[in-house]
């Protein structure tokens, strides 16, 4: 298989859905820290071949499982900005910048056996800069370390963590052990999956392609997936996934939640935007070694 899915593919697969739009995009490149949201315009629509009747979600979803594979056979580690913000108990919190190195987890198979491995550094807001964690799958009980820089926090030096413990989460949708592209685009066909399946007929799906949008200077493909009616079963009104061009992983996803009014701006709920990344570094043992690594 390929290692970048070809533009007749995209065609191929845009065009056998009832409900996709192809449609250019401007995201006008911006500092790290003021993302915005790129402009669209629809300028073409594809009508399905005669007799392609299919989920509005299938062609997203078989090009996840494309991606997960080519992450899980070619993505040994990589380097990367992550921006995080999420929304906890109703209050969008800041976003958080860390930098972040990460070794996915290879069964032997394909690569030389190891664990998921997180590293990350804090960079912003300023009253967690310098926040150290470490986590490797399979050692110290399963616990990942700590350290702050700052604050009162600091006297107790590294403190050790349950990863989904009381602590570890405060503040945190998801815990470390969640963290990285890999477990992003697993945990998307997961929800597509189930979203296709509450959604049979595609009723309340709609799905679309923008091609020529940027984060941080680099291109991009977006899926756009909107459920206009709110159901139980939803988790978001829209949700976009970003994948760079180039590298043909995801660099970006974010998911907002329905207007509280009619009429009214969706809200953004959680995004994740992973910039500056750099696959196949060559990350070592001793990058993970919080002994070395921690520089407070």
């Amino acid at each position: 298989m390929s290692s970048r899915v070809s533009r007749r593919k995209w065609i191929s697969l845009l065009a056998s859905s009832t409900a996709l739009y192809t449609v250019g995009a401007v995201w006008a490149q911006e500092p790290r820290d003021q993302l915005k949201e790129p402009v669209f315009r629809v300028t073409k629509r594809i009508e399905p071949q005669p007799g392609q009747m299919i989920h509005p979600l299938d062609p997203a979803i078989k090009i996840a499982e494309e991606g997960l594979h080519r992450i899980k056979t070619t993505v040994v580690d990589y380097t990367c900005t992550i921006v995080k913000q999420e929304r906890i108990n109703g209050e969008l919190t800041p976003a958080e910048h860390m930098r972040a190195e990460i070794r996915n987890r290879k069964n032997g198979e394909t690569h030389p056996a190891q664990p998921l491995s997180v590293y990350l550094n804090f960079l912003k807001p300023d009253e967690i800069q310098g926040r150290e964690v470490m986590y490797v799958e399979g050692i110290n009980d399963g616990k990942m370390v700590a350290h702050e820089a700052k604050g009162v926090k600091k006297i107790f030096g590294n403190v050790w963590l349950n990863p989904d413990g009381i602590i570890a989460m405060q503040g945190q949708r998801y815990p470390i052990t969640e963290i990285g592209i890999e477990n992003l685009v697993d945990k998307l066909i997961e929800r597509a999956t189930r979203d296709r399946k509450a959604d049979p007929e595609g009723l309340t799906t709609q799905v679309r392609f923008i091609e020529g949008a940027k984060i941080n200077g680099r291109s991009c493909m977006v899926i756009e997936v909107t459920h206009p009616v709110q159901l139980p079963h939803y988790d978001f009104h829209v949700a976009r996934v970003f994948i760079d061009d180039q590298l043909q992983v995801p660099v970006r996803y974010a998911a907002y939640t329905w207007p509280k009014t009619p009429g009214g701006q969706p809200e953004l709920d959680e995004a994740y935007t992973y910039l500056d990344l750099k696959l196949n570094v060559g990350l070592s043992e001793n990058d993970f070694d919080y002994t070395k690594k921690f520089k407070n």
